[in-house]
């Protein structure tokens, strides 16, 4: 597996678990609860996410964008 496309589903990986993390913490210090099918869709959904944006910025944002050019 190509290094670039492993890092970035470890690091989507870690998304998806902190986001775990903190609506376990919220749960615990509230009264609301969370149900099970929305907690791990959403989970997945940071995962997509997370995975995505690590891959597309690996390396740093690109020169364009510091800059304000488009």
């Amino acid at each position: 597996m190509d290094p670039r496309v492993k890092s970035s589903l470890l690091w989507g990986l870690v998304g998806g678990l902190g986001f775990l993390v903190l609506l376990q913490g919220y749960e615990l210090v509230s009264t609301e609860r969370v149900a099970w099918l929305v907690k791990f869709a959403v989970a997945a959904a940071v995962v997509v996410g997370a995975t995505g944006v690590s891959y597309l910025y690996q390396f740093g944002v690109p020169a364009d964008a510091r800059k304000g050019n488009r």
